[in-house]
């Protein structure tokens, strides 16, 4: 009778052989430079001696988020990236052309996170998306992607969920964030992708773009550690004293916007609870003969403040929620 083929305990990433209890940083090539010279993202992969789940961590798909590069900087940095059982895999920065350029786009002018899940023949974004969604994403059984506001919007921290998604909706309570934020997946998304390969997800939202916000960091690790305990992968010889929050799940919401161009004063700091009519920000003119106040819609709490110094007429400045628990 023939024998049983031996199972095997090693993990395969981009023909490299890691085995359990092993540690090794892999350079994945994804294009060339004009120059010829060769475009590498680390992955850097800790396996522990026993077997377990596999958790994808990202950040960086959009190049200017740099609060997410920070957060999985850290895990790395904090040796939480090693687990008691299982695998814990790190890319800090996806969009690495984004990142030296400090922008969100890939060089082709495609958003990453628009493209998912790719295409072999299609543009550079296309066929990056393609290759992380065809060699590495397969391979986990949780992914957690940290992210930011972008064009100097400044976001509470927050996870996003689809309404649909009862576990994923579990997950968003351990992780534990100051609000959870139910919002339907965007096609070609990376979350959306995540979602079809049944993976589960979960979107990290904080702080802007081109900045890094030391209280969101700590939110973003501190829920990762959540999630690593839940998992039974976070090592216990580490200090396991994380505070807790008090997570508001936000169901619908909408955004408060300018009736007036010109020099804008936020007065709320985001994560605030407001009340209907309360004064939150002023628009005023260069000149000082206009001052504009502008008040809360509706009793809410404040996700998203536009940090910039000028609006324009219609210009988003304040998402506030109008149905929370």
């Amino acid at each position: 009778m023939p024998k049983a083929p031996k199972k095997t305990t090693t993990l395969t990433i981009l023909g490299h052989e890691i085995a359990l209890g092993e540690s090794k940083t892999i350079n994945f090539n994804i294009a060339k430079l004009y120059t010829s010279t060769k475009v590498e993202i680390p992955i850097i992969v800790t396996r522990a001696k026993k077997e377990g789940p596999i958790v994808l961590i990202t950040g960086g798909v959009h190049g200017d988020e740099v609060n997410g590069v920070e957060i999985v900087r850290q895990l790395i940095h904090q040796k939480i990236n090693r687990p008691l059982k299982g695998t814990i895999i790190c890319i800090p920065v996806l969009n690495v052309f984004g990142f030296l350029s400090m922008s969100r786009e890939f060089p082709d002018g495609k958003d990453l996170n628009r493209v998912f899940p790719g295409s072999p023949k299609g543009s550079l974004a296309s066929r990056f998306a393609y290759q992380f969604t065809s060699e590495i994403l397969p391979l986990a059984n949780y992914c957690l992607d940290f992210h930011t506001g972008g064009a100097s919007r400044f976001n509470a921290p927050q996870i996003r969920v689809a309404s649909d998604n009862t576990e994923t909706l579990k997950l968003a309570h351990i992780f534990n964030a100051p609000f959870t934020v139910v919002s339907k997946n965007i096609p070609k998304s990376y979350r959306n992708t995540c979602t079809k390969l049944a993976k589960q997800i979960l979107l990290f939202e904080g702080g802007k773009s081109q900045s890094i916000n030391t209280s969101i960091v700590t939110e973003g690790v501190n829920g990762t550690i959540r999630i690593l305990k839940h998992l039974e992968m976070f090592s216990k010889n580490k200090d396991s004293s994380i505070p807790e929050n008090k997570n508001t799940i936000i169901t619908a919401s909408k955004w408060i916007r300018a009736k007036y161009s010109g020099l804008f004063h936020n007065h709320t700091a985001c994560g605030s609870f407001v009340k209907k009519g309360e004064s939150i920000a002023s628009i005023t003119d260069p000149y000082g003969k206009m001052n504009h106040l502008v008040k809360a819609s509706n009793d809410g709490f404040i996700i998203n403040t536009n940090e910039s110094p000028i609006v324009y007429q219609g210009d988003a400045i304040f998402h506030i929620s109008t149905t929370y628990d």
